[in-house]
This record gives structure tokens, sequence and C-alpha cells, in this order.
């Protein structure tokens, strides 16, 4: 390598350092902010069938997860929860204390207030795992809907249920409740259907949810494909210096001079 593209090269690799080192602080944070049980939907607009992803982490310091009961806001009338291999799930239901009369006219006197997922091995406080739920939004605009949830492991539990006095910040709660909040159809709003589709967020897969709603795992993809473009870019620039065609009529070093 020519002496002249070691600054380059040096110049490069402290910038890549500085990405990297603003890249760890970042995901840092995000690690942070992950650390209670939050929920994902495929879609949000009122009235519609959603795929609820709730992303369960560590709750109990250094103790594994056994038990994670998720509760249904009066909202639903049930849930049908997806398979998941590392864990058993079953319905709780409940007595309405009158008969509920639905959409369609029909009436109910129970509903399912309850979906209780319960460990096969104890999930380890340094894995994180995803619970998913199909359930029918509302008819309700604009509603916030909470899942106050109960995380118990093999020492303690976290109950993740605090709810925000209005006009408060939810993530200044220690343990808050994971909520969704429905928004308007396009029938309903007189938009179209386009502005109906930026109205949902993207469909949420399993594996992504488990680092934190999928948001996490495209944010962490970004970054680290940033600080690796910007390594190869600077490798690229240093070699394509050390590799100049060398002038016509000059004469390449180490080699005799013509006559």
């Amino acid at each position: 390598m020519k002496t002249s593209s070691l600054p380059v090269l040096r110049r490069t690799l402290t910038a890549t350092a500085v990405a990297g080192g603003t890249a760890a602080l970042m995901l840092a944070g995000v690690s942070g902010a992950s650390a209670h049980v939050g929920v994902t939907p495929d879609k949000t607009t009122a009235n519609s069938y959603a795929l609820l992803t709730f992303g369960i982490p560590h709750g109990c310091e250094e103790s594994g997860t056994t038990k994670v009961t998720i509760t249904l806001p009066a909202e639903l009338n049930d849930a049908q929860p997806t398979v998941n291999p590392n864990w058993t799930a079953e319905k709780v239901t409940e007595q309405l204390a009158e008969p509920k009369k639905l959409a369609d006219g029909a009436s109910i006197t129970k509903r399912t207030s309850q979906i209780v997922y319960t460990a096969k091995a104890p999930l380890e406080p340094s894995l994180r795992d995803a619970l998913v739920l199909s359930v029918k939004l509302p008819d309700v605009a604009g509603k916030t809907l909470y899942f106050p949830t109960l995380q118990n492991c093999e020492v303690g539990q976290t109950d993740w249920s605090q709810l925000p006095a209005e006009g408060q910040d939810p993530h200044s709660l220690k343990a808050p409740a994971p909520s969704v909040t429905v928004t308007a159809s396009a029938a309903a709003d007189g938009h179209t259907a386009h502005a109906a589709a930026s109205d949902t967020t993207p469909e949420t897969v399993q594996a992504a949810a488990v680092n934190d709603d999928g948001a996490q795992a495209r944010s962490w993809a970004g970054l680290v494909a940033g600080v690796g473009g910007l390594a190869l870019g600077g490798l690229a620039l240093a070699r394509g210096r050390s590799n100049k065609p060398v002038p016509a009529g000059a004469s390449a070093p180490g080699s005799a001079p013509k006559e």
C-alpha cells in the first residue's frame, strides 16, 4: 500500500469508529426503552380484525418469566391466541352482569376477559419472546384500549397495569399497561383507500416483535448497514487511490528511465 493512501484509510477508520460508537449509544438507548411489555398492532382501523403482538422482555430482574396474563379491555368480547411453541395458552371467560347486544343484533352473556400464556420452560431474562392475539377492534375511532399485563416470574412478578392520567405521557410511568389507539376507517372519515392505508402500521411479524415491536429490528439493521457502508466506502476510496494509473510519460517507481 502506498504511503499516500494511509491518511485516507486512517480518516475512514476514525469516522467508522465514531459512527460505530454513536450506533452503540443509540442501540443502548433503544434497549433501555424496550424493557417493558409493549404491544404492536398490524392495523388500528376501527371495526377491523387486527393482530396484536406483545413483546415480552425481562420483567423480574434476573428471574425467568413463567406466565403472562393479558387482560382484555371491556370493549373487546374475545381474542384468539396465536400458537407459540414455547407457551401454552388458555382463555379465561367472565359472566356479564347483563346481556350485551352486538352490532349484528345478537346478544352475548359471557366474554373472554383474559388470555393466559404459561411458559413450557422459564423465559430467560436475557431473552425476549412475542405473544400474538387476533382481535376485532371496536367501532370507536379515537379510543385507546389498554391491556393490563401481569408478568409472573420464578421469583417475583411485574404488573404492567398503570394507566396515564389525562395529558400524562405513558412513557413516564414505571409499569405502563400496553395500549392501542383505534383510528378511523376510510368509510368513516371520507378519506380515500390510500389515506386509510396510511393510518395502519406495517404488518407485524413475530420475529420483529421480539426486538420491541419490529421498529427496533429495522433501526438496528439501518444502523449496521450505515456503519458497514461507511467502512466499505472508505476502503474503496483508499484502494482506488493506491491503484491510480501512472500518467503517460511518467516513470513508474523503481523502473529504469527510458533512453
